[in-house]
């Protein structure tokens, strides 16, 4: 790899190898015999991107089989998200470990809900609440050190009424995610409402998912704590399809119409506080795989400066995960791109090449 390289924040570097899959920084001594075996990519690069709220395994009707997934996390790939979070799954995606031409999947286990409050054949269901704790430490035995949990959701039972209500008791969800970190997994929750937040913060949640309802106060909050928030604007900006489609439940309807309304703002507002982002599209139900150039765009809208969309895109995550970036002996994970997208993340869109533990992704190059 020649041109420029950046690693994180601060450094950047000329150029790089990849030998054997991994990342070096000293330059390799080739056999003549084995120089046409070389690859050379030049441009602007970049740690492979992260998706940190993306659901392989996931169709708009729950589960879908292995060949879909497989599609699925190729979509991904060749869009240059080379490591993704998977923000809750019905499906079984442990096999792609197994596959080296596929991303890095960290596994968060199913969703955890109740029903009738969350996607019908989305999430694990708990008829009474008192079983979450046993069901995260179920999770955080089957998952990737991740587990997922749907704090919010309308309550249909309130009628006209009916609007986001939390799903947990505070202390019921404090015990939970007390259990989580007991077997050595961290914690993320599907919020929307302004209600459950006060709990998840008092419970000790590791991270949280839309975070539409943060007030001004919970904003500030989050911030000190250094809780990152994945704002997942591509689904935010389908609340009022979501509203027109809730004329049964007008409370519901207008809270996210408030929400879709000032969701640039909101992101806005948290950037500017310091709340730590992260980069998810949220892609499986219904939105598309392979979009998080997408997403960053609107990250971009939001008024979030280039160069930090492209840090949560991908080094910056990557630390947050604990997987490595482009370091000396790491895996050479990394995407290409004809101008620096630190300047101008709108290149993000169109990689040059994408490299996967150090092979050229085909038609990328």
């Amino acid at each position: 790899m020649r041109g420029t390289v950046g690693l994180d924040d601060d450094r950047e570097v000329g150029e790089l190898w990849a030998v054997d899959g991994r990342v070096t920084f000293e330059r390799p001594t080739v056999p003549r015999h084995l120089t046409r075996d070389v690859v050379t990519v030049e441009g602007w690069a970049v740690p492979g991107l992260v998706d940190v709220h993306c659901h392989i395994g996931l169709g708009a009707d729950g589960p879908v089989d292995a060949a879909t997934a497989e599609a699925q996390a190729l979509a991904d790939r060749d869009a240059g998200t080379l490591l993704i979070r998977d923000a809750g799954s019905p499906s079984d995606t442990a096999w792609v470990h197994a596959r080296a031409d596929l991303p890095r999947l960290i596994r968060s286990g199913h969703h955890l809900a109740r029903p009738k409050r969350y996607l019908r054949h989305y999430g694990r269901e708990l008829d009474a609440v008192s079983d979450l704790p046993a069901a995260v430490a179920e999770e955080a035995d089957r998952g990737d050190g991740w587990v997922k949990l749907v704090a919010d959701w309308i309550d249909r039972d309130l009628g006209p009424e009916a609007d986001l209500r939390p799903l947990w008791p505070d202390d019921v969800l404090a015990e939970a995610i007390a259990v989580a970190h007991e077997h050595g997994a961290r914690v993320t929750a599907h919020t929307f409402a302004t209600e459950a937040i006060p709990g998840l913060l008092a419970a000790g949640v590791d991270c949280l998912e839309h975070g539409t309802g943060l007030t001004p106060d919970q904003i500030d909050e989050v911030a000190r704590r250094r809780i990152p928030v994945t704002p997942t604007l591509l689904q935010v900006e389908r609340f009022e399809a979501i509203a027109a489609q809730a004329h049964r439940y007008p409370v519901y309807a207008a809270r996210m119409r408030r929400m879709h309304a000032r969701r640039h703002e909101h992101v806005r507002d948290l950037h500017d506080a310091g709340v730590p982002l992260l980069v998810g599209t949220d892609a499986g139900g219904t939105i598309e795989h392979g979009r998080l150039a997408a997403e960053t765009a609107e990250l971009l809208r939001a008024g979030v400066p280039d160069a930090d969309v492209v840090a949560a895109a991908s080094w910056r995550t990557r630390a947050y995960l604990g997987v490595p970036g482009l370091e000396e002996g790491a895996s050479a994970d990394l995407v290409v791109y004809d101008a620096d997208p630190r300047r101008d993340a709108r290149v993000l869109a169109d990689p040059r090449a994408v490299v996967l533990r150090g092979v050229v992704v085909p038609g990328r190059a």
